[in-house]
């Protein structure tokens, strides 16, 4: 295990680093947008929202790669392993992170929204200036939490050939045929960042979890 292995397990953790940020922004963006739908009250928004949740939270990560990138080749949308796993991400993301904040935006107490409604404010000024600010306080611990699953998930991106930490740890373990060093530098990367976002997101908890109980 030489420098030149270890620069391109580095190179590996690059992409898997800017895996897990493409996915979890636009994936915020996108559930901020399905949480919104689910606690929206129109019937439809909700009933059709709840089922793209139900899809993605039933399914396996693994078989949603798989199916973005050889599905949509099926229809003649041809993607790269890049664009195709962050869209993957993207998706899965936005299901699990629209359903814990739509969880958060129903943990607001209802006096919050019958006072706003009381002076008039409309569902844009309520949810920007009242309850999103509480609701995104609430779900901070659980958010974090699937931060540190999206990055351990983006080991799947392997599944359509595209070459992230896991799988260059992979490729090295192949040519050198030292698989328990390989891998356990893999795994300490691994834990170099998720760790951290563990701690932060296990303090925050309890933080809340101690104001909530005064």
């Amino acid at each position: 295990m030489g420098s030149e292995e270890f620069t391109f397990l580095l190179i590996g953790l690059k992409w898997t680093v800017l895996l897990s940020a493409v996915g979890f922004i636009c994936g915020c963006l996108a559930g901020l947008g399905v949480a919104l739908a689910r606690t929206s009250g129109i019937s439809l928004l909700e009933r059709v929202t709840a089922t793209y949740i139900a899809v993605f939270q039933g399914t396996p990560l693994l078989m949603q790669l798989f199916v973005t990138y050889y599905g949509l080749a099926l229809i003649g949308l041809k993607l790269d392993a890049w664009e195709a796993v962050a869209i993957g991400l993207t998706l899965h993301a936005s299901a699990y992170l629209g359903e814990i904040w739509r969880g958060s935006i129903e943990a607001v107490p209802r006096g919050q929204t019958e006072a706003a409604k009381a002076l008039s404010l409309r569902y844009v000024s309520r949810m920007k200036d009242i309850i999103l600010p509480q609701a995104i306080r609430i779900s901070l611990p659980a958010t974090i939490g699937f931060l540190v699953q999206l990055i351990k998930g983006t080991s799947l991106a392997s599944i359509v050939g595209f070459t992230e930490l896991t799988r260059a740890g992979n490729i090295i373990s192949n040519q050198i045929f030292q698989p328990l060093t390989v891998f356990g530098i893999v795994g300490a990367l691994y834990f170099l960042m998720c760790c951290p976002l563990t701690i932060v997101g296990a303090r925050l908890e309890r933080r809340f979890a101690a104001a909530h109980a005064r």
